[in-house]
Protein backbone atom coordinates (compact mmCIF):
# COMPACT_ATOMS: atom_id res chain seq x y z
CA UNK A 1 0.00 0.00 0.00
CA UNK A 2 1.51 3.33 -1.06
CA UNK A 3 1.90 6.32 1.26
CA UNK A 4 -1.00 8.10 -0.46
CA UNK A 5 -3.30 5.13 0.08
CA UNK A 6 -2.20 4.83 3.71
CA UNK A 7 -3.01 8.51 4.27
CA UNK A 8 -6.37 8.00 2.56
CA UNK A 9 -7.15 4.95 4.68
CA UNK A 10 -6.36 6.90 7.87
CA UNK A 11 -9.30 9.18 7.02
CA UNK A 12 -12.30 8.27 9.19
CA UNK A 13 -14.67 9.62 6.53
CA UNK A 14 -13.08 7.41 3.87
CA UNK A 15 -13.26 4.30 6.06
CA UNK A 16 -16.90 4.93 7.01
CA UNK A 17 -17.86 5.50 3.38
CA UNK A 18 -15.89 2.45 2.28
CA UNK A 19 -17.49 0.15 4.85
CA UNK A 20 -20.96 1.45 4.04
CA UNK A 21 -20.38 1.12 0.30
CA UNK A 22 -18.89 -2.35 0.77
CA UNK A 23 -21.98 -3.42 2.71
CA UNK A 24 -24.22 -2.11 -0.07
CA UNK A 25 -22.11 -3.82 -2.73
CA UNK A 26 -22.17 -7.14 -0.87
CA UNK A 27 -25.94 -6.84 -0.51
CA UNK A 28 -26.34 -6.14 -4.23
CA UNK A 29 -24.03 -8.99 -5.22
CA UNK A 30 -25.86 -11.38 -2.90
CA UNK A 31 -29.18 -10.33 -4.43
CA UNK A 32 -27.77 -10.83 -7.92
CA UNK A 33 -26.45 -14.26 -6.95
CA UNK A 34 -29.87 -15.23 -5.62
CA UNK A 35 -31.54 -14.01 -8.83
CA UNK A 36 -29.03 -15.93 -10.92
CA UNK A 37 -29.44 -19.14 -8.92
CA UNK A 38 -33.21 -18.86 -8.96
CA UNK A 39 -33.30 -18.22 -12.70
CA UNK A 40 -30.97 -21.10 -13.51
CA UNK A 41 -32.81 -23.34 -11.06
CA UNK A 42 -36.20 -22.61 -12.63
CA UNK A 43 -34.85 -23.32 -16.11
CA UNK A 44 -33.22 -26.53 -14.93
CA UNK A 45 -36.34 -27.77 -13.17
CA UNK A 46 -38.51 -26.91 -16.17
CA UNK A 47 -36.22 -28.85 -18.47
CA UNK A 48 -36.13 -31.89 -16.13
CA UNK A 49 -39.92 -31.93 -15.94
CA UNK A 50 -40.26 -31.71 -19.73
CA UNK A 51 -37.86 -34.59 -20.28
CA UNK A 52 -39.53 -36.70 -17.57
CA UNK A 53 -42.99 -36.00 -19.06
CA UNK A 54 -41.81 -36.93 -22.58
CA UNK A 55 -40.22 -40.13 -21.27
CA UNK A 56 -43.39 -41.08 -19.40
CA UNK A 57 -45.55 -40.38 -22.45
CA UNK A 58 -43.36 -42.52 -24.69
CA UNK A 59 -43.30 -45.37 -22.18
CA UNK A 60 -47.11 -45.33 -22.09
CA UNK A 61 -47.15 -45.45 -25.88
CA UNK A 62 -44.67 -48.36 -25.81
CA UNK A 63 -46.88 -50.32 -23.44
CA UNK A 64 -49.84 -49.71 -25.74
CA UNK A 65 -48.36 -50.12 -29.25
CA UNK A 66 -44.82 -51.37 -28.83
CA UNK A 67 -41.67 -50.02 -30.48
CA UNK A 68 -43.50 -49.05 -33.68
CA UNK A 69 -45.85 -46.81 -31.70
CA UNK A 70 -42.88 -45.15 -29.95
CA UNK A 71 -41.10 -44.62 -33.29
CA UNK A 72 -44.19 -42.93 -34.68
CA UNK A 73 -44.58 -40.75 -31.61
CA UNK A 74 -40.93 -39.67 -31.86
CA UNK A 75 -41.36 -38.79 -35.52
CA UNK A 76 -44.44 -36.69 -34.70
CA UNK A 77 -42.61 -34.91 -31.84
CA UNK A 78 -39.68 -34.00 -34.08
CA UNK A 79 -41.92 -32.71 -36.86
CA UNK A 80 -44.56 -30.72 -34.89
CA UNK A 81 -42.37 -27.58 -34.68
CA UNK A 82 -42.64 -27.31 -30.88
CA UNK A 83 -39.25 -27.36 -29.16
CA UNK A 84 -37.93 -29.39 -32.08
CA UNK A 85 -34.60 -27.61 -31.94
CA UNK A 86 -34.05 -28.68 -28.34
CA UNK A 87 -35.69 -32.11 -28.17
CA UNK A 88 -33.47 -35.20 -28.32
CA UNK A 89 -34.79 -38.73 -28.96
CA UNK A 90 -33.22 -42.06 -29.74
CA UNK A 91 -34.91 -45.49 -30.02
CA UNK A 92 -32.76 -48.58 -30.63
CA UNK A 93 -33.54 -52.29 -30.98
CA UNK A 94 -32.02 -55.26 -29.22
CA UNK A 95 -28.86 -55.13 -31.37
CA UNK A 96 -28.46 -51.37 -30.82
CA UNK A 97 -29.65 -50.38 -34.32
CA UNK A 98 -31.32 -46.98 -34.53
CA UNK A 99 -35.07 -47.19 -35.11
CA UNK A 100 -36.04 -43.52 -34.63
CA UNK A 101 -34.75 -40.22 -33.23
CA UNK A 102 -32.32 -37.43 -34.00
CA UNK A 103 -29.24 -38.75 -32.16
CA UNK A 104 -26.63 -40.20 -34.52
CA UNK A 105 -25.53 -42.83 -32.01
CA UNK A 106 -25.90 -43.99 -28.47
CA UNK A 107 -23.86 -41.84 -26.02
CA UNK A 108 -20.38 -43.26 -25.48
CA UNK A 109 -20.85 -43.08 -21.73
CA UNK A 110 -24.50 -43.97 -21.33
CA UNK A 111 -26.19 -42.93 -18.11
CA UNK A 112 -27.70 -45.42 -15.74
CA UNK A 113 -31.31 -46.26 -16.48
CA UNK A 114 -33.66 -43.65 -15.14
CA UNK A 115 -30.95 -41.17 -14.12
CA UNK A 116 -30.70 -37.80 -15.78
CA UNK A 117 -27.16 -36.66 -16.60
CA UNK A 118 -25.32 -34.22 -18.82
CA UNK A 119 -23.47 -35.77 -21.73
CA UNK A 120 -21.71 -34.67 -24.90
CA UNK A 121 -23.61 -36.28 -27.83
CA UNK A 122 -23.75 -36.08 -31.63
CA UNK A 123 -27.11 -34.73 -32.85
CA UNK A 124 -27.75 -34.52 -36.57
CA UNK A 125 -24.04 -34.23 -37.19
CA UNK A 126 -23.36 -31.64 -34.44
CA UNK A 127 -21.70 -32.25 -31.10
CA UNK A 128 -23.77 -30.71 -28.31
CA UNK A 129 -24.12 -30.89 -24.54
CA UNK A 130 -27.43 -32.48 -23.60
CA UNK A 131 -29.42 -33.60 -20.60
CA UNK A 132 -30.37 -37.26 -21.10
CA UNK A 133 -32.65 -39.83 -19.47
CA UNK A 134 -32.39 -43.46 -20.60
CA UNK A 135 -34.85 -46.35 -20.17
CA UNK A 136 -34.44 -50.02 -21.24
CA UNK A 137 -37.42 -51.58 -23.06
CA UNK A 138 -38.98 -54.97 -22.56
CA UNK A 139 -37.86 -56.19 -26.01
CA UNK A 140 -34.23 -55.42 -25.20
CA UNK A 141 -34.17 -52.05 -26.93
CA UNK A 142 -33.28 -48.68 -25.39
CA UNK A 143 -35.15 -45.38 -25.27
CA UNK A 144 -33.26 -42.12 -24.75
CA UNK A 145 -35.03 -38.79 -24.20
CA UNK A 146 -33.07 -35.58 -23.70
CA UNK A 147 -32.86 -31.83 -24.11
CA UNK A 148 -30.26 -29.75 -25.97
CA UNK A 149 -28.68 -27.37 -23.45
CA UNK A 150 -27.38 -24.77 -25.89
CA UNK A 151 -30.35 -22.43 -25.54
CA UNK A 152 -30.38 -22.83 -21.79
CA UNK A 153 -26.65 -22.15 -21.60
CA UNK A 154 -27.20 -19.02 -23.67
CA UNK A 155 -29.88 -17.84 -21.24
CA UNK A 156 -27.64 -18.67 -18.28
CA UNK A 157 -24.76 -16.83 -19.93
CA UNK A 158 -27.01 -13.83 -20.54
CA UNK A 159 -28.12 -13.81 -16.89
CA UNK A 160 -24.50 -14.20 -15.75
CA UNK A 161 -23.38 -11.33 -17.99
CA UNK A 162 -26.18 -9.12 -16.70
CA UNK A 163 -25.24 -10.02 -13.13
CA UNK A 164 -21.57 -9.29 -13.81
CA UNK A 165 -22.47 -5.94 -15.39
CA UNK A 166 -24.64 -5.11 -12.39
CA UNK A 167 -21.77 -6.14 -10.11
CA UNK A 168 -19.35 -3.86 -11.97
CA UNK A 169 -21.84 -1.00 -11.68
CA UNK A 170 -22.14 -1.76 -7.96
CA UNK A 171 -18.35 -1.62 -7.54
CA UNK A 172 -18.17 1.65 -9.48
CA UNK A 173 -20.95 3.07 -7.33
CA UNK A 174 -19.02 1.86 -4.28
CA UNK A 175 -15.87 3.66 -5.39
CA UNK A 176 -17.67 6.81 -6.50
CA UNK A 177 -19.93 6.85 -3.45
CA UNK A 178 -16.94 6.42 -1.14
CA UNK A 179 -15.19 9.48 -2.52
CA UNK A 180 -18.39 11.54 -2.66
CA UNK A 181 -19.20 10.62 0.96
CA UNK A 182 -15.65 11.44 2.01
CA UNK A 183 -15.72 14.78 0.22
CA UNK A 184 -19.01 15.66 1.88
CA UNK A 185 -17.65 14.70 5.29
CA UNK A 186 -14.42 16.58 4.61
CA UNK A 187 -16.42 19.66 3.63
CA UNK A 188 -18.19 19.60 6.99
CA UNK A 189 -15.23 18.59 9.15
CA UNK A 190 -12.55 20.39 7.13
CA UNK A 191 -13.66 23.85 8.30
CA UNK A 192 -13.32 22.76 11.93
CA UNK A 193 -9.94 21.15 11.27
CA UNK A 194 -8.53 24.15 9.41
CA UNK A 195 -9.73 26.53 12.11
CA UNK A 196 -8.13 24.34 14.79
CA UNK A 197 -4.85 24.34 12.83
CA UNK A 198 -4.83 28.14 12.57
CA UNK A 199 -5.59 28.47 16.28
CA UNK A 200 -2.74 26.06 17.06
CA UNK A 201 -0.46 28.39 15.10
CA UNK A 202 -1.41 31.23 17.44
CA UNK A 203 -4.29 32.89 15.59
CA UNK A 204 -6.62 32.73 18.58
CA UNK A 205 -9.16 35.06 17.00
CA UNK A 206 -10.05 32.49 14.32
CA UNK A 207 -13.51 30.89 14.39
CA UNK A 208 -15.28 28.16 12.43
CA UNK A 209 -17.23 29.73 9.59
CA UNK A 210 -20.92 28.72 9.86
CA UNK A 211 -21.99 26.41 7.03
CA UNK A 212 -25.58 27.70 6.96
CA UNK A 213 -26.95 24.18 7.32
CA UNK A 214 -29.10 22.95 10.18
CA UNK A 215 -27.47 19.63 10.87
CA UNK A 216 -25.27 18.02 13.52
CA UNK A 217 -22.14 19.65 12.12
CA UNK A 218 -23.73 23.09 12.39
CA UNK A 219 -24.42 22.41 16.08
CA UNK A 220 -20.83 21.24 16.49
CA UNK A 221 -19.52 24.40 14.81
CA UNK A 222 -21.64 26.56 17.11
CA UNK A 223 -20.42 24.72 20.23
CA UNK A 224 -16.78 24.91 19.12
CA UNK A 225 -17.03 28.65 18.46
CA UNK A 226 -18.61 29.17 21.88
CA UNK A 227 -15.80 27.15 23.46
CA UNK A 228 -13.14 29.15 21.59
CA UNK A 229 -14.73 32.43 22.69
CA UNK A 230 -14.57 31.27 26.29
CA UNK A 231 -10.98 30.05 25.99
CA UNK A 232 -9.83 33.32 24.39
CA UNK A 233 -11.61 35.31 27.07
CA UNK A 234 -9.86 33.33 29.81
CA UNK A 235 -6.46 33.56 28.10
CA UNK A 236 -6.85 37.28 27.52
CA UNK A 237 -7.69 37.68 31.20
CA UNK A 238 -4.67 35.67 32.33
CA UNK A 239 -2.36 37.45 29.86
CA UNK A 240 -3.71 40.84 30.92
CA UNK A 241 -3.16 40.08 34.60
CA UNK A 242 0.40 38.78 34.06
CA UNK A 243 1.34 41.65 31.74
CA UNK A 244 -0.16 44.20 34.11
CA UNK A 245 1.72 42.73 37.06
CA UNK A 246 4.99 42.70 35.12
CA UNK A 247 4.53 46.25 33.81
CA UNK A 248 3.33 47.71 37.09
CA UNK A 249 6.09 46.07 39.12
CA UNK A 250 8.86 46.90 36.67
CA UNK A 251 8.39 50.66 37.15
CA UNK A 252 8.58 50.69 40.97
CA UNK A 253 11.47 48.19 40.82
CA UNK A 254 13.37 50.57 38.57
CA UNK A 255 12.75 53.47 40.98
CA UNK A 256 13.90 51.37 43.95
CA UNK A 257 17.04 50.34 42.08
CA UNK A 258 17.86 53.94 41.22
CA UNK A 259 17.48 55.00 44.86
CA UNK A 260 19.50 52.07 46.16
CA UNK A 261 22.30 52.83 43.73
CA UNK A 262 22.25 56.42 44.91
CA UNK A 263 22.45 55.22 48.52
CA UNK A 264 25.27 52.84 47.62
CA UNK A 265 27.20 55.63 45.97
CA UNK A 266 26.91 57.77 49.14
CA UNK A 267 28.29 55.06 51.46
CA UNK A 268 31.95 54.59 52.24
CA UNK A 269 33.72 51.49 51.04
CA UNK A 270 34.11 50.23 54.58
CA UNK A 271 30.57 50.95 55.66
CA UNK A 272 28.85 47.68 56.76
CA UNK A 273 25.57 48.84 55.17
CA UNK A 274 27.18 49.01 51.72
CA UNK A 275 27.31 45.21 51.40
CA UNK A 276 23.63 44.90 52.40
CA UNK A 277 22.63 47.55 49.86
CA UNK A 278 24.70 45.84 47.15
CA UNK A 279 23.03 42.51 47.88
CA UNK A 280 19.58 44.10 47.66
CA UNK A 281 20.50 45.71 44.34
CA UNK A 282 21.61 42.33 42.89
CA UNK A 283 18.41 40.62 44.02
CA UNK A 284 16.24 43.36 42.54
CA UNK A 285 18.20 43.26 39.27
CA UNK A 286 17.54 39.51 39.00
CA UNK A 287 13.88 40.14 39.72
CA UNK A 288 13.81 42.74 36.95
CA UNK A 289 15.36 40.17 34.59
CA UNK A 290 12.61 37.67 35.50
CA UNK A 291 9.90 40.23 34.71
CA UNK A 292 11.60 41.05 31.41
CA UNK A 293 11.75 37.37 30.43
CA UNK A 294 8.10 36.85 31.35
CA UNK A 295 7.10 39.78 29.16
CA UNK A 296 9.17 38.39 26.28
CA UNK A 297 7.53 34.97 26.62
CA UNK A 298 4.07 36.57 26.69
CA UNK A 299 4.89 38.55 23.55
CA UNK A 300 6.09 35.43 21.73
CA UNK A 301 3.09 33.36 22.78
CA UNK A 302 0.75 36.09 21.57
CA UNK A 303 2.25 35.70 18.08
CA UNK A 304 2.84 39.43 17.72
CA UNK A 305 6.04 38.92 15.67
CA UNK A 306 4.67 36.37 13.22
CA UNK A 307 4.28 39.01 10.50
CA UNK A 308 8.07 39.53 10.48
CA UNK A 309 8.86 35.99 9.35
CA UNK A 310 11.37 35.56 6.54
CA UNK A 311 13.84 32.87 5.44
CA UNK A 312 16.46 32.46 8.19
CA UNK A 313 19.77 30.63 7.80
CA UNK A 314 20.07 28.49 10.91
CA UNK A 315 23.67 27.60 10.03
CA UNK A 316 24.63 31.28 10.14
CA UNK A 317 22.87 31.68 13.51
CA UNK A 318 24.77 28.65 14.82
CA UNK A 319 28.07 30.19 13.59
CA UNK A 320 27.32 33.48 15.34
CA UNK A 321 26.19 31.88 18.60
CA UNK A 322 29.21 29.55 18.68
CA UNK A 323 31.54 32.51 18.15
CA UNK A 324 29.75 34.49 20.87
CA UNK A 325 30.13 31.71 23.46
CA UNK A 326 33.60 30.58 22.44
CA UNK A 327 35.30 32.64 25.16
CA UNK A 328 32.80 31.44 27.79
CA UNK A 329 33.45 27.80 26.85
CA UNK A 330 37.21 28.31 27.00
CA UNK A 331 36.93 29.99 30.40
CA UNK A 332 34.98 27.01 31.77
CA UNK A 333 37.34 24.43 30.25
CA UNK A 334 34.76 23.12 27.76
CA UNK A 335 35.49 22.16 24.13
CA UNK A 336 32.94 23.94 21.91
CA UNK A 337 32.62 22.34 18.46
CA UNK A 338 30.65 23.61 15.49
CA UNK A 339 29.57 20.39 13.76
CA UNK A 340 27.93 19.43 11.55
CA UNK A 341 27.74 22.75 9.73
CA UNK A 342 25.28 21.86 6.95
CA UNK A 343 23.02 24.48 5.44
CA UNK A 344 19.57 24.72 7.02
CA UNK A 345 17.09 27.46 6.15
CA UNK A 346 13.79 27.94 7.99
CA UNK A 347 11.03 30.54 7.87
CA UNK A 348 10.98 32.65 11.00
CA UNK A 349 12.25 35.59 13.04
CA UNK A 350 16.04 35.69 13.13
CA UNK A 351 16.35 37.44 16.49
CA UNK A 352 13.97 35.04 18.22
CA UNK A 353 15.68 31.97 16.77
CA UNK A 354 19.11 33.35 17.63
CA UNK A 355 17.94 33.91 21.21
CA UNK A 356 16.58 30.35 21.38
CA UNK A 357 19.88 28.91 20.08
CA UNK A 358 21.83 31.03 22.57
CA UNK A 359 19.62 29.77 25.42
CA UNK A 360 20.26 26.13 24.50
CA UNK A 361 24.02 26.64 24.20
CA UNK A 362 24.15 28.65 27.44
CA UNK A 363 22.35 25.82 29.29
CA UNK A 364 24.72 23.22 27.84
CA UNK A 365 27.77 25.21 28.94
CA UNK A 366 26.28 25.69 32.42
CA UNK A 367 25.47 22.05 33.11
CA UNK A 368 27.97 20.04 31.02
CA UNK A 369 30.82 20.57 33.50
CA UNK A 370 34.53 21.22 33.15
CA UNK A 371 36.28 19.08 30.55
CA UNK A 372 33.06 18.33 28.65
CA UNK A 373 32.51 18.68 24.92
CA UNK A 374 29.58 20.68 23.56
CA UNK A 375 28.52 20.56 19.92
CA UNK A 376 26.23 22.97 18.10
CA UNK A 377 25.19 21.68 14.68
CA UNK A 378 22.78 22.27 11.81
CA UNK A 379 21.41 19.99 9.10
CA UNK A 380 18.24 19.10 7.19
CA UNK A 381 16.33 15.85 7.71
CA UNK A 382 13.24 14.82 5.70
CA UNK A 383 12.48 18.36 4.59
CA UNK A 384 12.98 19.83 8.10
CA UNK A 385 15.63 22.33 9.18
CA UNK A 386 17.30 21.41 12.47
CA UNK A 387 19.61 23.19 14.90
CA UNK A 388 20.81 21.12 17.81
CA UNK A 389 23.05 21.47 20.86
CA UNK A 390 24.58 18.31 22.34
CA UNK A 391 26.88 17.78 25.30
CA UNK A 392 28.51 14.79 26.96
CA UNK A 393 27.87 15.96 30.50
CA UNK A 394 25.74 14.30 33.20
CA UNK A 395 22.53 14.83 31.20
CA UNK A 396 19.00 14.78 32.58
CA UNK A 397 17.16 11.74 33.99
CA UNK A 398 14.55 10.35 31.59
CA UNK A 399 11.79 10.97 34.14
CA UNK A 400 12.58 14.71 34.08
CA UNK A 401 12.30 15.09 30.29
CA UNK A 402 8.57 15.84 30.51
CA UNK A 403 9.20 18.76 32.88
CA UNK A 404 11.85 20.42 30.72
CA UNK A 405 10.65 23.88 29.79
CA UNK A 406 8.21 24.28 32.69
CA UNK A 407 8.49 27.83 33.93
CA UNK A 408 10.66 28.29 37.02
CA UNK A 409 11.50 24.55 37.10
CA UNK A 410 15.24 24.00 37.72
CA UNK A 411 16.98 20.69 38.24
CA UNK A 412 20.13 22.13 39.80
CA UNK A 413 19.50 25.06 42.13
CA UNK A 414 23.23 25.54 42.68
CA UNK A 415 23.62 26.87 39.12
CA UNK A 416 22.56 30.53 38.67
CA UNK A 417 19.37 31.00 36.67
CA UNK A 418 15.66 31.67 36.79
CA UNK A 419 14.11 28.59 35.13
CA UNK A 420 12.73 30.62 32.22
CA UNK A 421 15.32 30.00 29.49
CA UNK A 422 13.89 26.76 28.08
CA UNK A 423 10.34 28.10 28.57
CA UNK A 424 11.20 30.96 26.23
CA UNK A 425 12.77 28.51 23.75
CA UNK A 426 9.60 26.40 23.75
CA UNK A 427 7.48 29.51 23.12
CA UNK A 428 9.71 30.60 20.21
CA UNK A 429 9.69 27.13 18.62
CA UNK A 430 5.89 26.85 19.00
CA UNK A 431 5.49 30.27 17.35
CA UNK A 432 7.45 28.94 14.36
CA UNK A 433 5.34 25.78 14.08
CA UNK A 434 8.26 23.56 15.06
CA UNK A 435 9.27 21.14 17.81
CA UNK A 436 11.83 21.19 20.60
CA UNK A 437 13.02 17.62 21.11
CA UNK A 438 15.20 16.32 23.92
CA UNK A 439 17.06 13.02 23.77
CA UNK A 440 19.59 11.14 25.83
CA UNK A 441 23.00 11.57 24.15
CA UNK A 442 24.52 8.74 26.21
CA UNK A 443 26.20 10.50 27.90
CA UNK A 444 24.76 13.98 28.03
CA UNK A 445 21.71 15.64 26.54
CA UNK A 446 20.77 16.53 22.98
CA UNK A 447 18.34 19.42 22.47
CA UNK A 448 17.08 19.91 18.90
CA UNK A 449 15.05 22.73 17.36
CA UNK A 450 13.12 21.19 14.47
CA UNK A 451 11.47 23.66 12.05
CA UNK A 452 9.77 23.51 8.64
CA UNK A 453 12.13 24.47 5.84
CA UNK A 454 11.58 27.76 4.04
CA UNK A 455 10.13 27.41 0.53
CA UNK A 456 12.55 27.96 -2.27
Amino acid sequence: MTAALRRLWRSVGFRLAFYYGLLVAITMLAALAIVYMQTVGVLQQRMVRQVAASMQQLMVRYDARGADGVAGEIANALSDGRNSDNEIYLLTDREGRKLAGNLDQMPSQAPDAGDGVHRRVVRTGQTVIAYLVMRPLADGGMLVVGHDLRDQESIESLVASASAAAGIVAVLLLIGGTFVFRQELERSVGAVRRTAARIAEGELQERVEPSGEEDEFALLEHDINAMLDRIQSLMDGVRHVSNTIAHNLRTPLTRVLVRLRAVEAGLDAGDPQREAVSTAIRELEELAVVFEKLLQIAEVEAGARRQQFAPVALHVIADDVAELYEAVAELRGIALLREPADMAVALGDRDLLAGAAANLLDNALKYAGTGATVRIGTHTVDGRAQLFVQDDGPGIPQAEHERIGVRFHRLDRSVPGHGLGLASVLAVVALHGGRLDFADAKPGLRACIDLPMADG
